[in-house]
């Protein structure tokens, strides 16, 4: 056999090796999610009498609390769709709810805004709002912020979303909002991109807002890793932004949960962060959030960050405890979204470490 024709003989056979590897690893890995639930499919019919959190309990009128999402479609020149994220409102929506206050939804331009609803994300309280006659009303009717009276209101809560990126920025009435609340100790939340609704904000004295104040919003990893070329579609980078307003940038482990506290103003870095966002604002209102059973995602991430804080094996013990011991719930397509994630990072020693926390997850189930 010529030397030519041997090195084709041994490409073909490595290339033959890799697919069967592949082939093989896909349906290994596929093997740690669990099983299509068919009961999962009634999950879209869910309301909020099916969620006792949202109907025992609930606590007298303490007010109302303005919820600020965008009114932006397109991303830019480059017409890529955006909206509000769902989870960001929803979520936030129902604490407040849950803990006695009314929410009004507001928009720059007021009326039916763009929603981004992510499959993959989506649980029991997301579509609990989706069929939620009342909640529909306000998000498909927002009022424009122009006609906000902000007297009406113990808190403001901007939502996330890429389009706040465009039209949160240098609008007059968020701005002006935003001052006043500052100003009166009123509490302020922020979620993701809805920081984006403090840059340029400046007070009275003629100082900028975010000068030397601790924030969390969506990092420039983050944006990055997922959109390539987010640098020429948006104005700016969020953090950035912030920073360059002054802002003490703490920047939380990728997609996981991460919030800052400064005063009255209480900000997280991703969709991930909305329901300890959410629950800082109650407590900073002067009440102890209602108790809810901690969802299986907030579980999982509770031992990624462990993992990426303390390393594998403390991450194991505490998913054991979660789950064998206080029988907690996990999410293992999350867990397994972060291992993909790990991979674009080019990073395949973590990438086998969440794996393996992953088949430990499957173990206990």
């Amino acid at each position: 056999m010529s030397r030519k024709r041997k090195i084709i003989k041994w490409a073909l056979i490595a290339f033959v090796s890799f697919i069967v590897f592949t082939a093989g690893f896909g349906y290994w890995f596929i093997s740690l999610l669990p099983a299509k639930d068919p009961a999962a499919a009634n999950v879209k019919e869910i309301t909020i009498n099916d969620l006792p959190y949202l109907t025992e309990d609930v606590p007298k009128y303490r007010g109302k609390i303005l919820a600020v999402v965008t009114s932006c479609s397109e991303m830019g020149e480059s017409k890529k769709p955006t909206g509000y994220e769902l989870t960001e409102l929803s979520r936030a929506y129902y604490v407040f709810v849950a803990n006695g206050f009314e929410v009004d939804v507001a928009s720059p331009a007021g009326g039916k805004p763009s929603v981004i609803i992510d499959g993959d994300d989506v649980g029991e309280f997301d579509f609990a709002f989706l069929n939620d006659s009342e909640a529909q009303s306000k998000v498909n009717n927002t009022i424009a912020m122009k006609d906000v009276v902000p007297d009406d209101y113990v808190a403001v809560y901007f939502v996330g979303g890429k389009g706040t990126m465009f039209d949160f920025p240098q609008n007059q009435h968020i701005q002006s909002l935003v001052r006043e609340y500052y100003e009166e100790g009123k509490v302020i939340g922020a979620v993701c991109h809805g920081p984006a609704a403090f840059v340029n904000v400046t007070l009275r004295d003629g100082s900028q807002l975010l000068d030397g104040k601790q924030v969390s919003s969506f990092t420039n990893k983050e944006e990055l890793l997922l959109i390539k070329d987010a640098r020429s579609i948006f104005p700016f980078l969020l953090q950035d932004k912030l920073i360059e307003n002054g802002a003490i940038f703490n920047e939380g482990h990728m997609y996981l949960e991460k919030i800052s506290e400064d005063g009255n103003l209480i900000t997280g870095q991703n969709p991930w962060s909305t329901w300890a966002v959410a629950e800082a604002v109650v407590n900073r209102l002067g009440y102890k959030p209602k108790a809810r059973i901690i969802t299986g995602e907030e579980n999982s991430i509770v031992v990624l960050n462990i993992l990426e804080d303390h390393g594998y094996d403390k991450a194991k013990e505490s998913m054991t405890e979660l789950r064998a011991v206080k029988q907690l719930q996990l999410n293992r397509e999350l867990i397994a979204m972060h291992s993909i994630v790990a991979v674009m990072q080019w990073n395949i020693t973590k990438a086998i470490k969440i794996i393996g926390l992953l088949k430990h997850a499957k173990s206990l189930a």
